[in-house]
């Protein structure tokens, strides 16, 4: 291969690119981001960066002495993929011709409809959100969270420490009921409450009110909660509509194999984008987690330059990590398999916990509360056993 381009510019983009020179890869490399910061830490934006303890040249992944003699084309959004040329097309009309490609274009934060170009309305995914945000929440207020899942839990507990009046509305029963599953999500979200942050559940969001800024959330059951700064935590869609009618499956993302391949030879996948197929699951997962993006694009990257020969491992368990309220959420593996889930160390009504979840008395996800130790012993024996 005498090129090969990265489309996207975050941790798995740069993953990529670090890999590919890792593995021996010495040509032409060109990493395409449509932001115009390089490469930087997306965790601490919901919480130290949020709470102004940590700066933005903190936040930056590149160490000062690498150089991975790429092309950084950034501010630059990647528009279409012509598989017949093998050419990434820009939004700003240039090309970028290569043998080979990688797609790390990630994800985009969901919107709440009706809620454009009302000020005080916030999501939460770039460093340009955080900045703005940041500001506002500098001011002090009134904070209301639509949706109680990690992100928006993160804001609420910064918030909270920032000496802000804060309420969380999550359609849901249960928040975190889908990656922790109902009981211990129950037990997680239960931090809302111990620090006197309001927790609406199940009830859903019929709009927002206001003419030029945001004054309430209003709700399907009728209430009116009073805010003067809304963010919205309703998830994240991959960003892929610049692949349509390229070639490369889409189905919740680029559709992989479990190693990162595409439809479309000498075409990988990676971050938050890839839907990859786990083995262990004999289904496809799309992982939005900063451990997947820091990891699996060195099996992906073995697979471009091998041109698929390669023989695919099986991917570790998802893993990923929380901080809300002064307490450490660690979890590894997957809620949804389980048909049990077990306290093995530490008492729930205290947040210092060990869950184990298992399924025919197998174990397929550990979560921990304050309990880094002990999790990490039986994120390896997971891992052990998932292999």
């Amino acid at each position: 291969m005498r090129t090969v381009a990265v489309v996207g510019a975050s941790l798995a983009g740069l993953s990529a690119a670090r890999s590919l020179r890792k593995q021996g890869y010495d040509g032409r490399l060109v990493v395409i981001g449509d932001e115009l910061h390089r490469p930087y830490d997306r965790p601490p934006l919901s919480k130290e960066f949020l709470a102004g303890t940590l700066g933005e040249a903190d936040l930056s992944l590149e160490t000062d002495d690498e150089d991975l003699r790429a092309e950084w084309l950034l501010g630059a959004r990647a528009a279409g993929l012509d598989r017949t040329e093998r050419a990434v097309r820009l939004a700003d009309g240039r090309e970028v011709r290569a043998d080979g490609i990688v797609i790390a274009t990630g994800a985009v934060a969901r919107t709440l409809p009706g809620s454009e170009g009302l000020a005080g309305v916030h999501t939460l995914r770039t460093l340009d959100d955080a900045r703005a945000l940041r500001d506002e929440l500098a001011g002090g207020g009134r904070l209301v969270v639509i949706g109680g899942g990690f992100i928006g839990a993160e804001v609420a507990s910064t918030a909270y420490a920032l000496g802000l009046d804060v309420t969380v509305v999550e359609a849901a029963p249960t928040p975190l009921a889908g990656p922790l599953g109902a009981t211990m999500g129950d037990v997680v979200s239960a931090l809302h409450m111990d620090h006197g942050v309001r927790l609406l559940c199940g009830v859903g969001v019929k709009g927002l009110s206001g003419e030029r800024r945001v004054d309430a959330v209003l709700l399907e059951d009728g209430r009116s909660i009073p805010g003067d700064i809304v963010v919205v935590g309703v998830g994240a869609r991959p960003c892929v509509e610049w692949l349509e009618g390229s070639g490369v499956e889409l189905d919740n993302g680029v559709k992989c194999g479990a190693d990162g391949r595409t439809s479309l030879a000498g075409v990988v996948a990676v971050g938050d984008c890839a839907n990859w197929y786990d083995p262990r699951a004999g289904a496809h997962r799309r992982v939005e987690h900063w451990t997947g993006a820091r990891e699996r694009p060195d099996a992906a990257i073995a697979t471009l330059l091998a041109g698929g020969a390669v023989e695919p491992g099986v991917p570790r368990p998802p893993y990923f990590w929380s901080d809300q309220y002064g307490v450490k959420i660690q979890f590894a593996g997957h809620a949804a398999a389980a048909d049990s889930v077990t306290i093995e160390a530490g008492a729930a009504d205290d947040r210092d916990v060990l869950a184990v979840y298992r399924r025919a008395g197998v174990p397929v996800a550990v979560l921990g509360m304050n309990q880094p130790r002990l999790f990490t012993r039986w994120r390896k024996q997971l891992a052990a056993t998932s292999s």
